[in-house]
């Protein structure tokens, strides 16, 4: 089929965003529309003792100037964040966030005020008009410093600046295993914390019907459904039928846009006070500030092993930077980085434990990966160590600690239970395409040229694949056919590859799909898109759908063809009579549902069908990537030479997209390990980092091609037996590119480099 699953299917979404005519937030204007500009904390950790807004109200174009003790008086309420507890984990401090701060602010960047005006431009001129008075207080930035006993703490009922404490394996058994190991690899290790730094800065348009009392919602999110809930049930406190959520295209989420912000809280509350639309769009310096970030871990690792090279146990301890509230998801990298500590080895005893540690910066949540990155990161440094320490080959050390693919399904002491996996074929089909056995020609080539070449192998495992999803699949009297899409593409190319999908499962045209989401007028429920989770579990929810479409079509066609249902085979495109040559094209039946006479009752009115997938268990993507640098002893520049996947990402349902995951994947997590770092001063809090000028980005001439193959072992824990593909990348990127630097450092006796590996670093 040349539209169907398998194909390299161009992105029917791309014409739109070529030829300039995306449609995003910022695009919008409605009538009577008024822009919102919001006062910040320029301290780290202050009390509020005033606000003065009488200047702010009294200039040109001013409409309303609000503060926090506005949003408490009206009764709205904070946002705030899953708990480990909620999930009946260990009980911790929990937060609740005033999207306006009422008393204290807590780190550069929480919202004081807002002040909403005729245009942008007055809203900025008036916001600097407001005077706060600070009562400044001491503030903590790193995590290793908020658990120092005398700290400043960000909540005197949080002793240590700790939130909540997960610890998972079995302790004792790890520490006789360490006692009685043959060698022990020791490491510390930080993972910087980062921005998402979407391409389209967050951003919301608040529309409040006075004459019905329903609020519509257009703003920049992963998950409209989860929007409106958050609005509904933390903040404007009304019922979800209240709110209507849209989000027209989205530029980028990766895990940032998956909750509700202060600023959105804010807009939403607003636009009713001074009933008008209210518009806020942030400029890029402010979506630094203001963002929810991600990463930001310190460890102490330890990995035990016996003579053969065997892994005997692992240990580590882990402070997790949450910022100073806990947002959104922001628990879940906490979580998934102790449960995914053992990653793809067969490690007999571990003991992992993490920490959420608070501290005067913005908030951390998940992050393309969340938490796994975190994990892969650790065990593959140790690993790379532990081989140059004990002179066994790093592959080959990989290669013999892997867990087989006759002890699959295999649970972990973690808590996982992987359902397939073959990692020792994808890391030999990776070794052949890099061409491992040239690297020694190609190292000495380097070495003629006064540089340093370094190699670095890294092996990934991701758990992907959560919640329960509903899709829909509608037919019109037309006879087309719409996708009503619980999960949200903001880059995924959903609309291409769920028209494939139709089309190899109900032979229809993919130029006669359309793809509905992202409304909640429209979109019954849908859990939105992140953790890898569209193909695994909204493409398994479709596929219940596509099989209700031919029930009822075999019911529709049972009764135009004078038969009787069970009669009716289904088969490419058509609705058969058994054994006969008497037959009814999808279309046409679609089309003759919609009569409005002659059709039983009992079968309704349109053909349509409605499916629905839970994750009852992860999906768990794998695979090997392999990098080649080239390094500058003189300058400590580093050159990416070389790049290798292959990836098991279980049924492939598009190669092009899917690789295109993939590239964006390793670039992110290229960027970690070379550039990127969310930088605060640490005796301030002030952020430096707070521009383009001052935080790096990954460029395309940073970057060689990419070569991305696929080695697929089809997942057990879904109908499509796909396994994610959008977070692998990150997750393996930067160890990959780490310890392809610490390769060519190795000969001048190069241990341990902090990210990013800048060229002052490496220097």
């Amino acid at each position: 089929m040349q539209f169907g699953i398998g194909q390299s299917v161009r992105r029917k979404e791309d014409p739109k965003f070529l030829t300039g005519r995306g449609r995003y937030v910022s695009d919008l204007v409605l009538p009577r529309q008024s822009y919102a500009v919001f006062v910040y904390s320029p301290h780290a950790h202050a009390d509020i003792k005033s606000v003065d807004t009488a200047a702010a109200e009294a200039a040109p174009g001013v409409i309303a100037v609000l503060t926090g003790a506005d949003y408490a008086g009206d009764g709205m309420g904070p946002t705030g964040g899953v708990m480990p507890e909620d999930m009946g984990g260990p009980q911790g401090h929990r937060t609740m966030h005033m999207p306006l701060a009422v008393n204290r602010v807590r780190f550069v960047g929480e919202r004081v005020a807002v002040v909403i005006a005729e245009s942008e431009a007055q809203a900025r001129d008036a916001a600097d008009l407001v005077e706060v008075d600070f009562a400044e207080l001491p503030a903590v930035v790193m995590a290793a410093d908020a658990v120092k006993d005398g700290a400043p703490l960000v909540y005197d009922k949080a002793a240590n600046n700790i939130s909540f404490t997960l610890r998972l394996g079995n302790g004792e058994a790890t520490d006789t295993a360490i006692k009685g190991a043959h060698h022990l690899t020791r490491l510390s290790l930080h993972n910087n914390r980062l921005d998402a730094m979407t391409m389209e800065p967050r951003g919301c348009l608040g529309d409040y019907d006075t004459s019905n009392g329903r609020l519509t919602f257009y703003t920049s999110t992963q998950n409209v459904h989860g929007i409106r809930q958050g609005l509904a049930s933390q903040n404007l406190n009304v019922p979800e039928s209240m709110i209507r959520v849209i989000a027209k295209d989205v530029g980028g989420g990766f895990g940032m846009k998956g909750h509700v912000y202060p600023e959105e809280a804010v807009v939403a509350w607003a636009c009713k006070r001074v009933e008008r639309p209210v518009k806020w769009i942030a400029t890029r310096s402010e979506a630094m500030m203001g963002d929810d970030h991600g990463r930001d871990q310190t460890v102490e690792a330890e990995l035990a092993l016996d003579e053969n090279g065997k892994f005997l146990a692992l240990r580590w301890h882990a402070l997790h930077n949450v910022g100073a509230y806990i947002e959104g998801a922001g628990a879940i990298p906490v979580l998934f980085a102790v449960k995914l500590a053992p990653t793809v080895y067969n490690i007999p005893n571990v003991d992992v434990v993490n920490k959420a540690v608070f501290s005067n910066t913005s908030p951390t949540v998940p992050y393309r990966g969340a938490g796994r990155p975190e994990a892969v990161y650790i065990m593959e440094r140790l690993i790379d160590v532990a081989a140059r320490e004990t002179g066994i080959d790093r592959a080959e050390l990989r290669r013999i600690n892997f867990i087989a693919t006759d002890e699959m399904p295999h649970s972990t002491l973690t808590g996982w239970t992987y359902d397939t996996g073959d990692y020792a074929t994808a890391l030999d089909k990776a070794r052949g395409i890099a061409d491992w056995d040239g690297y020694e020609a190609r190292k000495a080539a380097t070495e003629a040229k006064g540089l340093k070449r370094g190699l670095g192998v890294v092996y990934y495992v991701d758990n992907t694949g959560i919640f329960n999803e509903r899709m829909e699949i509608r037919f019109d009297p037309s006879g087309t056919v719409t996708i009503v899409s619980g999960v949200l593409s903001h880059g995924q190319g959903h609309e291409t590859s769920f028209s494939q999908m139709l089309s190899e499962w109900l032979d229809v045209p993919i130029e006669d799909v359309r793809l509905a989401q992202a409304d909640t007028d429209e979109v019954a429920i849908g859990r939105g898109t992140y953790a890898s989770r569209s193909m695994m579990v909204g493409g398994s929810a479709l596929r219940a759908a596509a099989d209700e479409v031919i029930e009822r079509g075999k019911q529709f066609a049972a009764h135009f063809m004078e038969s009787d249902a069970a009669d009716i085979e289904f088969t490419e495109g058509k609705f058969v009579i058994a054994g006969t040559d008497k037959e009814m094209p999808l279309k046409k039946v679609a089309q003759m549902s919609f009569m409005p006479v002659h059709v039983p009752s009992e079968l309704g009115v349109g053909l349509q069908g409605v499916g629905a997938f839970a994750a009852e268990v992860p999906s768990f993507p794998n695979g090997c990537h392999i990098a080649e640098v080239e390094l500058d002893p003189d300058t400590g520049g580093v050159r990416i030479d070389r790049y290798t996947v292959v990836d098991d990402i279980g049924t492939v349902i598009n190669p092009l997209l899917a690789q295109a995951q993939i590239h964006g994947g390793v670039v992110q997590g290229v960027g970690q390990a070379l550039l990127e770092d969310v930088a605060y001063d640490s005796d301030s809090g002030q952020l430096i980092a707070g521009s383009l000028m001052d935080y790096g980005l990954p460029r395309a001439d940073l970057m060689p091609e990419i070569n991305v193959d696929f080695s697929p072992v089809f997942s057990k824990s879904n109908p499509l037996g796909a396994k994610g593909v959008g977070e692998g990348g990150t997750v393996a990127g930067t160890p990959t590119i780490v310890n392809a630097v610490l390769d060519a450092l190795a000969d001048f006796g190069v241990r341990e480099i902090d990210t990013p590996v800048t060229p002052q670093r490496v220097w």
